[in-house]
């Protein structure tokens, strides 16, 4: 039986057993300086009136969320605060994600930023941002040669 050699196998191997020493060794507050630069995930959807954008934010109040828009992209920003007390001889273990965010998204046409509307329920953040008319009703004429 002939079997072939993969060094990739072994690679990935190696790279699982490292990763694990590191989360060994590695202190709780240094893991959580890393968390903190996580950004919420967003889904982005058009349709002829205008364009949809859905951000996952958990955890954070409306509060603490700074949203700014111009014609062709929108600036989310915020924290997602700790109420956590400690335990167990002084330390807190967490896999909550804790710190600022910002994620700016380029749209992919022109809105009425002054017509925006939001909608933010569990967590969710709804955006809906009408198209400018002059981008709706425009006609681009394509020249061949």
């Amino acid at each position: 039986m002939l079997v072939r050699y993969n060094p990739w196998k072994e690679i990935d191997t190696l790279e699982r057993r490292f990763n694990r020493l590191v989360d060994d060794l590695v202190p709780v507050s240094f893991k959580d300086l890393t968390n903190s630069f996580k950004t919420p995930a967003a889904e982005i959807s058009e349709t002829d009136d205008a364009i949809h954008l859905k951000l996952e934010l958990p955890g954070i109040e409306a509060k603490d969320l700074d949203i700014q828009v111009t014609q062709d992209t929108v600036a989310i920003s915020g924290e997602r605060k700790s109420e956590t007390k400690s335990e167990e001889n002084g330390n807190t273990r967490s896999e909550f994600y804790y710190g600022k965010f910002q994620r700016v998204i380029p749209l992919p046409t022109y809105i009425q930023n002054t017509n925006v509307t939001a909608d933010y329920k569990d967590g969710i953040l709804n955006l809906t941002l009408p198209k400018t008319v002059e981008d709706k009703k425009k006609v681009v004429k394509v020249n061949l040669g």
